[in-house]
C-alpha cells in the first residue's frame, strides 16, 4: 500500500557524530529559539549557534546538561542520526524510552511507512515465520513483508500481524491472523493479558502472560486452552513483544462448552434409548 520507505528505531554509524543536527532538530521539536533554550541550560546563545553549526564541540558537562533537558542519553545524542527515525520513535525517544538510559542492550525494530509516512502493518504468515525469526532486525527482510493499513488502529503506535498455528489458544482457531502493538519497554508488560512474543529458541508464540522480569528476570506463559501447561521464559530469550490488540480468523470460534466427540455420541445414544423406552411404553 503506497511506496514502502525503511526506518529503524535507533540507526547508529560508526565513526560520526551527529550531534548538531540532533541538537537543532529536538530544539525545533520542543519548539525553543536558541536564545530560550541557551536561557535554559545557562549558556550563551552565540556557544549554543556554535554547537548547532558544528563551528565548536560541547563538553562533558553541556553534553550532560542537553542530556538532562531533552531527557536523552549522551550516546543517542551523539551517534543516532535522530533525523532518519520515523514520528513514531522519535515520540518515544522523548516520552524517556532510550534503550541507552535503561542501560538495556541496543533493540532495533526495522520497520515500513507508505508514501504518506504513516507506519504500515507488516505481515507475518505461515511462510514467513521461520524465516523472521532471523530476519526480525534486517531492515531488507522487513521490506519484503506484505504490509498494509488497518484505519481503526492509531497512527501513533507501531503494529505487526502474526499468524498463529496450532490450538494452544483456543478459542482463537488455528491459522488465526493476531495483531500486536510493539512493546518498547518489556517491564511494562500487564500480568494476565495476550502478547505475541518473538523468542530465541520457540520462534513465534502467542500467550497469556504473566510478568516477573523485576523480581525474577523471566515470563510465565500461559495458554487459553487448559490442556497445555504455564512455562517459564527467561528475558534474555525474548527478542521482540508485542501487546495483542485484536485477531482475524476465516472460521467461528467454538463455544467454550462444546461437547467432545464421546460426549456428543454419549448424548444421541441416550436419546436413542429415550425413543425405544417411549416406543414400548405405547
Amino acid at each position: 500500500m503506497g511506496r514502502k520507505k525503511m526506518i529503524t528505531e535507533v540507526p547508529k554509524t560508526q565513526g560520526q557524530t551527529f550531534f548538531s543536527s540532533n541538537l537543532r532538530l529536538l530544539r525545533k521539536r520542543r519548539g525553543l529559539t536558541q536564545d530560550e533554550l541557551a536561557l535554559a541550560l545557562g549558556m550563551p546563545r552565540s556557544t549554543l549557534s556554535n554547537y548547532e553549526n558544528q563551528l565548536a564541540e560541547p563538553p562533558l558537562e553541556a553534553l550532560i546538561a542537553f542530556g538532562k533537558h531533552f531527557n536523552i542519553a549522551i550516546d543517542t545524542l551523539l551517534q543516532v542520526d535522530l533525523q532518519s527515525v520515523g514520528e513514531l520513535h522519535l515520540r518515544q525517544l522523548e516520552r524517556g524510552f532510550d534503550v541507552y538510559i535503561k542501560g538495556s542492550q541496543l533493540r532495533v525494530l526495522a520497520t515500513t511507512v507508505d508514501s504518506n509516512n504513516n507506519e504500515n502493518v507488516e505481515l507475518v504468515d505461515e511462510k514467513a515465520k521461520a524465516g523472521y525469526a532471523n530476519g526480525f532486525a534486517d531492515p531488507e527482510y522487513i521490506k519484503v513483508l506484505p504490509a498494509f493499513n488497518l484505519p481503526f488502529l492509531s497512527r501513533n503506535k507501531k503494529y505487526r500481524t502474526f499468524q498463529i498455528s496450532g490450538d494452544s489458544m483456543l478459542p482463537i482457531p488455528d491459522k488465526s491472523f493476531v495483531t500486536g502493538e510493539y512493546v518498547v519497554d518489556w517491564n511494562h508488560i500487564r500480568n494476565h493479558q495476550p502478547y505475541i512474543i518473538l523468542t530465541r529458541d520457540e520462534g513465534i508464540v502467542f500467550k497469556i502472560v504473566e510478568n516477573r522480569i523485576a523480581d525474577q528476570g523471566k515470563l510465565i506463559l500461559h495458554s487459553l486452552n487448559p490442556e497445555y501447561q504455564p512455562y517459564e521464559l527467561s528475558v534474555s530469550e525474548v527478542r521482540e513483544v508485542w501487546k495483542f490488540v485484536h485477531y482475524i480468523a476465516s472460521q467461528m470460534p467454538q463455544p467454550a462448552n462444546t461437547p467432545s466427540p464421546i460426549e456428543q455420541q454419549l448424548s444421541q445414544l441416550q436419546r436413542e434409548v429415550k425413543a425405544i423406552q417411549l416406543k414400548l411404553n405405547i
